[in-house]
């Protein structure tokens, strides 16, 4: 009670507290529902975002699909109008909705009239509490996902796949590493049985977020315990371990992608090693400096690629830093060598003093436009989830202030102590190798033409 006394208060002072997009009311319902409630710029506006602890890394590769199935079954009805019905009653409210499956979790994103914020968490909480699942309706679904994920899987894909020919080179070495599945998930095994102990065992608000941003329901902290303060709890489910890298992958590999082409891209993946502070932030503005330093080297010094970057991924337990540049394919070899050359450079002398500085200050100039909006901001608390603390979020500006120069340093020495690959992605043919090809071809068929010519003469 004194945690929705204080929340109501909260919502009474939004002017002030609007200021500070970092400072957010949170607190969590008797059942465990954590709520987090941001009075917003926009008015006549919110943004909701229920996020459901429950994503692909929590399935075997066999049954990946069940968190992205049930997300779907959601929006298939409450009633005898089905999914039309559902639609038709968003839409009588002036609401948007959807909802995404990522690997940590199963979220639904919702734009609403602040007028009828109330009603629209209604009809959300019908979706929790009665939806029904059928067979029928999980077929529906079925194809809907496999469309979404490119339309029947052919046993010609699924040997592309193992050939490494349907990956992108991050997901080619993730396969290789045993960080991903090889194959895309099927869908056809899983039944209506393992669905329904799905939402049973993680659908629960102890294992939920509520995110609201925008211009809030002075009353809505009360109607939130009145509503959803009534779901009931669960024991909560263990997540499984997360898949944790193995030594098989090669270190040099060409990946063909399509028949003919001079094109090619280029990439130096490293396993990010784990740094004991400020691990992202570091490792942040370490990327943006190399990314700086690609553009230098590759484009300004020597012209082989328009715009290289720098990309970070996260497969499993493990984080990939890859340097990535577009370029012509006899370009190749050269910008090995430039790469190579850049990095020992750097590994001598470390970054640039006045370099590091400017994109650092670049980087921190970037927080104060970067979100904007009620949606943005909802999205943003979304993806900072574990950086939410005492009702407030951690201020990036702050944290990457804190990056000193040699804590940039010592992270560059330790990402280049770690395991590195190439993969450089390319057609089978270039266009002069398909010259080459016809020609000798055209060649080989004169020879053999010629030969069976003088042979049937001598016959004669």
């Amino acid at each position: 009670m004194r945690c929705l006394l204080f929340a109501c208060l909260f919502l009474i002072a939004l002017p002030s507290s609007a200021l500070d997009r970092f400072q957010v009311e949170g607190y969590l319902l008797p059942n465990g529902l954590q709520l987090l409630l941001k009075p917003g710029y926009e008015k006549g506006h919110v943004a909701i975002r229920l996020v459901v602890g429950i994503g692909f890394d929590d399935f075997p590769c066999e049954d990946k699909e069940l968190p992205h199935l049930l997300e779907h079954l959601l929006f298939s009805g409450i009633d005898d109008s089905g999914e039309g019905g559902l639609e038709e009653r968003m839409q009588a409210l002036g609401g948007d909705w959807n909802a995404f499956t990522s690997n940590t979790d199963t979220t639904f994103v919702i734009e609403a009239p602040a007028q009828n914020q109330r009603k629209i968490l209604d009809l959300l909480l019908d979706v929790l509490t009665k939806t029904h699942f059928d067979q029928p309706d999980l077929d529906t679904v079925k194809r809907i996902v496999e469309r979404e994920d490119g339309g029947h899987y052919s046993p010609l894909q699924r040997w592309l796949d193992h050939k490494d020919l349907g990956h992108s080179a991050s997901n080619q070495l993730a396969v290789e590493m045993g960080l991903k599945c090889a194959e895309r998930p099927q869908v056809d095994h899983i039944t209506l049985e393992q669905v329904q102990d799905v939402f049973s065992a993680w659908y629960a608000p102890n294992n939920m977020t509520l995110i609201m941003v925008g211009d809030l329901d002075r009353l809505l902290p009360a109607y939130l315990e009145r509503t959803f303060g009534e779901l009931d709890a669960l024991d909560p489910t263990e997540h499984p371990p997360l898949a944790e890298p193995n030594d098989n992958a090669e270190k040099d590999r060409t990946l063909i992608r399509g028949g003919l082409g001079d094109a090619a891209r280029l990439h130096l993946i490293f396993n990010e090693p784990l740094l004991d502070d400020q691990h992202d932030e570091t490792l942040e503005l370490l990327g943006d400096y190399l990314e700086w330093a690609l553009y230098s080297e590759l484009r300004l010094k020597h012209g082989l690629s328009y715009g290289p970057w720098v990309d970070r991924e996260v497969f499993g337990g493990s984080g990939f830093m890859s340097l990535n540049a577009d370029l012509e394919r006899d370009d190749v070899d050269q910008a090995k060598e430039d790469i190579r050359a850049m990095l020992a450079h750097l590994q001598t002398d470390g970054l640039d003093p006045a370099a590091f500085a400017r994109v650092k200050q670049a980087t921190i100039a970037k927080q104060a436009w970067a979100v904007q909006g009620n949606s943005a901001l909802a999205d943003y608390y979304w993806g900072a989830l574990n950086d939410y603390e005492k009702g407030r979020f951690a201020d990036p500006s702050k944290r990457f202030k804190a990056v000193s120069l040699d804590n940039a340093n010592r992270a560059l020495r330790e990402l280049l102590k770690q395991k590195s690959y190439w993969r450089t992605e390319q057609p089978l043919l270039s266009y002069d190798g398909l010259f080459w090809l016809t020609a000798a071809v055209v060649g080989l068929l004169v020879l053999l033409v010629g030969w069976r010519v003088n042979r049937y003469r001598k016959r004669r």
